[in-house]
């Protein structure tokens, strides 16, 4: 097996539904008794009969974390470049089919974001746009991301699945990491989600971490979006599968986890199964206990008040006063807004919660002795 969509191949979903649910008491207790914890053992912390153990799972959580990980929280935030979009996606407010305002910023407009940002304080960036190759592709990156690189000492991107050849030629060009999320690990429910456009191919999308990997990408994301399946529990573990499989294979790079639930959008749908937020909390301590070396990431899509109460627990890295529209920090315009974030507090704010929870918020993620601080990089360009 090559790629993990060859592994893939071999899981049954309804099987997986089925043995997570089957799951009891006593294969929850010998899950939490183990020093290292397998796939059987993720489905009992996954099952509902672990709800009854939240209350050990945080506890164990939060010592994993804080022993691997100490006291720090890593900050970063998301950037919007575009929200143009070739693909027709029923949950997403970029999609083609919404007659929503359209924008790309240009090299000034790129300009101004990032010195917006800098003045919040971050250093670490999320790249983001809608899923168009032929405007946002390879070419908009090679003469935009350099100038962007030498404002931020760690700069990430969630844009369309590429080629190993051009995710190695991005790393050259100062890209520390990729998040790409499979939406739904169900390939029936993922077609009916997708219903025009190259994210239509299931299996492109599938094995994109794997030429991240083969390009030596530092970091690579991994999620599912939680209520787009009608069983959340089987897409997270088909997440941890997917992480084993990575970590087995491309041990030289680091792995992510996020959890998005699905917010409401232009043109958005009715999620096919909920997920509250006591059981958003049981997912998040099953993968600390499941991998205590994973990066965890939890983004303003959910409420002030969880995320306060979690991150102390088991999170790893944080955004905060994120905006989804292109021009967002320096010229906010809601109409552009891919979703509606939950928590809107300003990074200041953000970072004396967990302050005040005994936590070092880290605004930076290298430093220049490591051989990844700011560089000297061309200036950006007005010219599309």
């Amino acid at each position: 097996m090559s790629h993990f969509s060859d592994y893939w191949r071999t899981l049954d979903w309804d099987d997986i539904a089925l043995s997570i649910n089957s799951k009891t008491k006593n294969d929850v207790q010998r899950a939490l008794c183990r020093e290292k914890r397998g796939p059987e053992d993720m489905m009992a912390l996954l099952s509902p009969a672990a709800a009854e153990y939240l209350e050990p799972m945080a506890g164990m959580a939060q010592r994993l974390t804080r022993q691997r990980f100490g006291n720090t929280v890593n900050f970063y935030v998301p950037l919007y470049l575009s929200n143009l979009c070739a693909n027709d996606c029923t949950y997403c407010g970029f999609s083609m089919s919404n007659h929503i305002k359209r924008k790309t910023l240009d090299g000034e407009e790129i300009e101004r974001e990032c010195e917006a940002i800098r003045q919040l304080g971050f250093e670490n960036l999320l790249l983001v746009t809608g899923e168009h190759q032929r405007k946002v592709g390879m070419n908009y990156f090679r003469q935009y991301l350099p100038a962007i690189r030498a404002h931020f000492s760690s700069v990430q991107m969630e844009v369309q699945p590429m080629s190993e050849d051009e995710y190695a030629e991005l790393k050259q060009l100062g890209l520390d990491g990729v998040m790409v999320y499979q939406e739904t690990y169900h390939e029936a429910m993922y077609a009916r989600h997708h219903l025009r456009g190259k994210k239509q191919d299931f299996f492109w999308r599938l094995d994109t971490p794997d030429r991240l990997g083969k390009a030596g990408i530092d970091r690579i994301g991994l999620g599912a979006l939680i209520g787009l399946s009608d069983n959340w529990r089987v897409d997270c573990f088909m997440v941890a599968e997917h992480l084993l499989w990575l970590q087995q294979h491309y041990w030289q790079s680091r792995f992510s986890v996020s959890f998005p639930r699905l917010r409401p959008c232009e043109g958005g749908i009715v999620p096919a199964s909920l997920m509250d937020e006591k059981q958003l909390l049981q997912v998040i301590c099953a993968f600390r206990l499941f991998s205590p070396e994973l990066e965890l990431s939890l983004s303003t899509r959910e409420s002030p008040w969880f995320r306060d109460h979690v991150v102390p627990l088991a999170i790893t890295h944080v955004s905060a006063f994120s905006s989804t529209q292109p021009g967002g920090y320096a010229d906010h315009q809601p109409e552009l807004e891919q979703f509606s974030p939950h928590d809107n507090r300003a990074p200041d704010v953000v970072a004396k919660a967990l302050t005040d929870a005994g936590l070092q918020p880290v605004w930076k993620d290298w430093d220049s002795f490591l051989g990844r601080g700011q560089q000297t990089s061309p200036a950006f360009s007005a010219n599309q």
